[in-house]
C-alpha cells in the first residue's frame, strides 16, 4: 500500500499538509468540510503537491518536517528547487553569513 503526502492551498492562501492512504477519499472529505476543522473554514481548496511513500511512518515524518518549514521553503520544496531549500535551511534568506 502506498501513502500519499499532500499539500493543499486554502482560500486564505495558507497551506495544509497531510497524508493519507486514499487521496481521492481524503480530498472529497476536505471539499465537503468533513474531517478537518482547519480546512473546513478555508474552502475552496487547491491541491498543490503530492508525493508517494512506501509506509505511513515515512509520510508522517515528512508531513511533520514540512509543517515546521517556512512558506518560502515549502514553495521551493514543491518546485523541486533543492538549492533554494538548502539555502533557506541555512538561513541565507534572512542574512548573509560572513566567511
Amino acid at each position: 500500500m502506498e501513502f500519499t503526502l499532500y499539500i493543499l492551498e486554502c482560500a486564505d492562501g495558507s497551506f495544509y499538509i497531510g497524508h493519507t492512504d486514499d487521496l481521492g477519499k481524503r480530498l472529497a472529505q476536505h471539499d465537503e468540510g468533513k474531517g478537518c476543522v482547519y480546512t473546513s473554514a478555508r474552502r475552496p481548496l487547491k491541491l498543490l503537491h503530492t508525493e508517494g511513500f512506501e509506509t505511513r511512518y515515512e509520510a508522517l515524518v515528512m508531513e511533520r518536517k514540512l509543517k515546521g518549514w517556512s512558506r518560502a521553503k515549502k514553495l521551493a520544496y514543491m518546485a523541486g528547487d533543492w538549492k533554494a531549500v538548502g539555502d533557506l535551511a541555512k538561513g541565507k534568506h534572512r542574512y548573509q553569513r560572513s566567511s
